[in-house]
């Protein structure tokens, strides 16, 4: 599912959104992540909404891409999801496109092309948002988005929370905040100027 809230000029660059961990507070237990489970519990980190005012600014066109299995796993309801998402929109206008992906994720189900580490939803949103990956970023927490971002041939950011899983995929930066990823998208904008 994606939720397309205004279409950039073509041949713009992206940078492509991790939600959990990445723009809202995760909740970690043993080492692991989780999602926050009700609207009141999704809480943005406090430099978020700043950082992405900068990179929207440096001419980035910004899309959040989102695993969301707990919906397919019949665990929460993608109301609450969407719910979430229209709480994000509010809190950080500057994003122009939701990428969500609800599949369950089991080790028995065929790979969905749209579930990271695929690169479906980002390829979705660059051919209907005419965005050129070759300038693009993926920033995220989790193995996951890093060789979610390596498929797509965009560079990567990887936000280390020091969780309990290895990373499959070495990222092109490794960082410990969004603010810290932001400054290395644009630090590398202003070097190519």
């Amino acid at each position: 599912m994606s939720e397309n809230l205004g279409k950039p000029r073509s041949g713009f660059p992206a940078v492509f959104l991790d939600r959990d961990g990445t723009l809202n507070v995760q909740r970690v237990r043993d080492g692991k992540p989780y999602p926050p489970q009700t609207v009141d519990e999704f809480k943005l980190f406090p430099d978020v909404p700043a950082a992405c005012a900068r990179l929207v600014a440096a001419g980035f066109v910004l899309v959040v891409a989102t695993n969301q299995p707990d919906v397919g796993r019949g665990t929460q309801p993608q109301t609450v999801v969407e719910a979430m998402h229209a709480r994000l929109r509010e809190l950080v206008p500057a994003i122009a496109r939701v990428e969500v992906c609800y599949a369950a994720g089991r080790p028995e189900d065929p790979p969905d092309r749209r579930r990271k580490p695929e690169p479906g939803m980002l390829l979705d949103a660059a051919r209907e948002l005419g965005l050129d990956l070759s300038r693009s970023w993926m920033v995220g927490d989790r193995w996951r988005d890093v060789d979610c971002g390596k498929r797509a041939g965009v560079r990567t950011v990887f936000i280390d929370f020091d969780y309990a899983e290895p990373l499959h995929a070495a990222p092109d930066y490794t960082v410990r905040s969004f603010q810290e990823a932001a400054a290395v998208i644009l630090k590398s904008v202003a070097r190519s100027t």
